[in-house]
């Protein structure tokens, strides 16, 4: 997984939801909705947790919370 890719939440309290990654390094992906979870507070999730949606976000798209949240709610509706 690379910063800017859509997962959806397999396990936890976000199960179902879906995130775009930040970050990642060896163990974890760090990962942000712009709601629950904003750009400056992301959520470090085990890589097993986390299901890797077709979707790839842009730099831009990863700029502000706003922009995440509508990214996101876009992806939504493309794949419902």
């Amino acid at each position: 997984m690379q910063e800017g890719d859509v997962v959806r939440s397999l396990s936890g309290r976000d199960r179902n939801t879906l995130l775009a990654v930040v970050n990642t390094d060896e163990k974890f992906v760090y990962v942000c909705d712009g709601k629950a979870r904003p750009l400056h507070n992301p959520k470090r999730k085990n890589p097993r947790h986390v299901s890797a949606v077709e979707r790839r976000l842009s730099a831009a798209d990863l700029h502000s919370d706003k922009s995440l949240r509508k990214a996101l709610a876009i992806v939504k509706s493309e794949i419902m």
